[in-house]
This record gives C-alpha cells, sequence and structure tokens, in this order.
C-alpha cells in the first residue's frame, strides 16, 4: 500500500465538505478542528470563530485522544460518538486520514474540510490574526 493508496481508502464513502459547507454546519454545532502547525496558522491566518462558532486548533499528535469521548485526556467538547467532526489541514491531505482516525474510534461523523485552508481562502474567505482557541 502507498500513501496515496492510504488518502483514497480514508475518504471512500465520505462525504468531505466544502469550505461554505463548512462554515455551515459549524453554525450547526460541528467541532471545526485546525489540525495546521503553528507556522502555517501564522502565515496563512487562523479561521475566524465568527464564520465558524467554536473552532479549535488541536495538534495532530494528539487528535484521537482529544476527542475520544472515553478518554480521560478529551476535551470537553468531546461529548460522545455522534459529535460532528470536520478537521481541518493546509491542503486537505492530513485531515482525510485524521478524520479516518476519528472513524475508526467511533465518530462517524468526523470528515474534512476538502482541500484545507487553501480551498477555504481560494474561496474568498477570510482568515484572521488570532488568538486561536488552542488545546493542548
Amino acid at each position: 500500500m502507498t500513501v496515496d493508496d492510504l488518502l483514497a481508502a480514508s475518504r471512500r464513502g465520505v462525504r468531505r465538505l466544502t469550505p461554505e459547507e463548512t462554515a455551515a454546519a459549524a453554525r450547526r454545532g460541528a467541532l471545526v478542528v485546525d489540525t495546521r502547525t503553528e507556522a502555517q496558522r501564522r502565515r496563512q491566518g487562523e479561521l475566524p470563530p465568527d464564520l465558524l462558532p467554536g473552532v479549535l486548533v488541536i495538534d495532530r499528535t494528539v487528535l484521537e485522544w482529544r476527542l475520544d469521548p472515553t478518554s480521560a485526556a478529551r476535551i470537553p467538547e468531546a461529548t460522545g460518538a455522534d459529535l460532528h467532526v470536520v478537521v481541518v489541514c493546509r491542503q486537505g491531505y492530513s485531515s482525510s486520514l485524521a478524520a479516518a482516525s476519528l472513524r475508526a474510534l467511533g465518530l462517524t461523523r468526523a470528515t474534512d474540510l476538502a482541500g484545507g485552508v487553501e480551498a477555504w481562502l481560494a474561496a474568498g474567505l477570510p482568515t484572521v490574526a488570532g488568538p486561536a482557541d488552542v488545546r493542548e
């Protein structure tokens, strides 16, 4: 298996969201999780909480522990397996893998932003200087 095979498998049968659909999902209560590095967020800007209510930054290295509702290290927002999570990264590759990992944990509504923040910006949507709600 190659990384391209793994990526294709992680996306199979999943409805990935456009930037506009991501904003609409956030307004309906979806948890939008930005996994970009600090350097990427500095270059591209933070996702705006006025368009994405409750957007959080969670480092990819701890994502599963923070969102697994059974984990002792979970965040308060990780309320159950029915949580709608939209993972965001820079280009929409690692977010697909992260969302697949969350689905494997039982978060069946986990998906990602197709094209990542680059698609967000290409759609003419804004970013802000910060600060971000960073969860460690």
